[in-house]
């Protein structure tokens, strides 16, 4: 329950995307792809219990609460343990990533310390990010661009036979292909960013009693459902510019197919703020997240095979 893997699409889309690229740049690696899933799954899961932990001990949790059941707020696990949880899936998380670096050298190390740090500071730390309307873009950053590039990167290193372990320079790679890597994760940012938009509309009232300042907080409804349309079309209008402005196969459109999953969750947002309608339409998008990164996967698969 703490672990919510109801979350996990929101691992597994950026490396399924990244790696869908990386075959269709023709530098797929298997091994660097399933590892990337693992660590970025290890990372989701262990924010997930930071957040559950943070969350009650800095009293954003209360009994009001119309989300999903926090383990630590309603006593169900003592909070040092959630806290041991936490700790020791970041530390599997790390470890899991010394294999990535040594495929891809210290530019991971980085981003994998990064990846970890954000994870805690999320709701953790001196200044929580998802307390100072910073959760947006934190998601959007590691959960989209980071994930998707990364899981690109490494495949990329992998391939290149004049990158050594442990190189401190970036891994040489075809610049077009790593220019498409960066445009397809604006989508998986995107939508990724939607869940935490959700979330936050459905918690407004709440988080403004307990002084947890998220962007639905600060700038209202109108302005959450303004960033929730702003984020389908990014995530709508992107296979559109790969295919007019960088001639990639027409085949990366099939993520069109699921506009009316996105139109769905869409009225809902626009029109809800209570959880017993919010709290189906939460995962109704982390569904969206998966179902778009298959068709855009599948895309980019069938563009390199043509």
């Amino acid at each position: 329950m703490a672990a919510r893997p109801q979350t996990l699409p929101a691992a597994a889309a950026p490396v399924i995307v990244g790696t869908a690229v990386a075959y269709y740049g023709d530098v797929f690696r298997p091994l660097p792809a399933l590892m990337a899933f693992v660590g970025a799954a290890l990372i989701q899961v262990g924010t997930n219990f930071a957040n559950d932990y943070y969350d009650a001990v800095q009293g954003a949790d209360t009994e009001d609460r119309q989300g999903f059941t926090r383990v630590t707020q309603s006593g169900l696990i003592d909070a040092s343990e959630v806290r041991r949880a936490m700790l020791l899936t970041f530390a599997i998380a790390v470890l899991t990533g010394t294999y990535l670096v040594w495929v891809g050298g210290v530019p991971i190390l980085v981003i994998g310390l990064l990846s970890v740090f954000s994870g805690i500071a999320y709701t953790g730390g001196p200044y929580p990010l998802g307390y100072n309307g910073l959760g947006d873009l934190f998601v959007f950053v590691f959960f989209g661009v980071v994930a998707v590039v990364g899981t690109y990167y490494v495949q990329a290193a992998a391939a290149a036979t004049t990158y050594g372990p442990l190189a401190t320079g970036l891994a040489p790679m075809d610049p077009e292909t790593l220019t498409v890597a960066a445009l397809a994760s604006l989508p998986i940012a995107a939508i990724s960013t939607n869940i935490l938009v959700v979330n936050n509309v459905r918690d407004r009232e709440e988080d403004a009693q307990t002084g947890k300042t998220t962007l639905a907080v600060a700038f209202g409804y109108g302005f959450a459902r303004g960033e929730f349309l702003t984020m389908l079309a990014l995530a709508y209008l992107t296979p559109v510019v790969l295919v007019l402005a960088y001639e990639v196969p027409a085949a990366v459109l099939a993520p069109l197919l699921s506009l009316p999953l996105a139109a769905k969750t869409a009225k809902t947002v626009l029109t809800r703020t209570d959880g017993e309608a919010l709290n189906p339409t939460l995962e109704r998008v982390g569904k969206l997240l998966a179902v778009y990164a298959i068709l855009f996967g599948l895309g980019f698969v069938a563009a390199g095979v043509a």
